[in-house]
């Protein structure tokens, strides 16, 4: 594997840790959240610099519907972080306390709600629009695969998105991304392991419907032809 594309992975990861550790928010304290929110910050700039090819060719070339599709996810998935690292600077209390903002905390918490919501969803599905490319990667670094490992593969992800359906509605995702509630609730007493199985789960599900959606516009796609 090329460096490039070694890095770019990397960064990938780290990105997807990253929104992990910080859904937990209040399980993990306020101020880790915030550093871990700046850290994020610098690897979505990161991100881009390494994909820049794709923002230069964006007014370039046909669209199909796959890419249409991949498009409108992408620039959701800008506004959702914009919308995030905005209202984090206004609602820090540790990282970035010394900078001169006031007022509009109300607006920011919703906003910075909003954003972390649909920002977890819309990047797994994101994730899962390049998932045939990394599983071919993954593939290509163990030098074989077998029939056995495909299914099996496709019988666990099936399974990850089962239960991420119902980690979906245990955890309330749906009320927070309309702003049903406004508050998020956090059990303390739960073990983390517990919180971040679900969240896990409920990115497997997006990162599945990502994959499905994407392997059917590229058949409609081809049909078109």
């Amino acid at each position: 594997m090329k460096p490039k594309m070694m890095l770019k992975l990397a960064v990938d990861i780290g990105m997807t840790a990253a929104l992990l550790l910080l859904m937990a928010y209040e399980l993990i304290g306020q101020a880790a959240h915030e550093w871990i929110g700046i850290g994020m910050f610098f690897l979505f700039i990161l991100h881009h610099i390494l994909n820049g090819r794709w923002s230069r060719n964006l007014l370039k070339g046909r669209y199909n519907p796959v890419r249409v599709v991949q498009t409108m996810t992408v620039l959701l998935l800008l506004c959702a972080m914009t919308g995030s690292m905005i209202s984090g600077v206004i609602l820090s209390r540790h990282a970035l306390s010394f900078l001169p903002v006031k007022g509009g905390r109300s607006f920011a918490r919703n906003l910075h709600m909003l954003s972390a919501y649909w920002g977890f969803v819309l990047m797994s599905v994101h994730l899962g629009f390049h998932w045939s490319m990394m599983t071919k990667m993954a593939g290509k670094l163990f030098h074989k695969s077998s029939a056995v490992r495909t299914w099996a593969g496709r019988l666990l992800a099936m399974v990850i998105a089962g239960y991420g359906i119902y980690a979906f509605g245990k955890r309330e995702i749906g009320s927070y991304m309309l702003l049903i509630n406004q508050f998020v609730f956090f059990d303390f007493e739960e073990p983390l392991i517990c919180f971040y199985v679900d969240y896990i789960a409920v990115m497997g599900l997006f990162i599945f419907i990502g994959n499905y959606v994407c392997a059917g516009l590229r058949l409609i796609g081809g049909r078109g032809k």
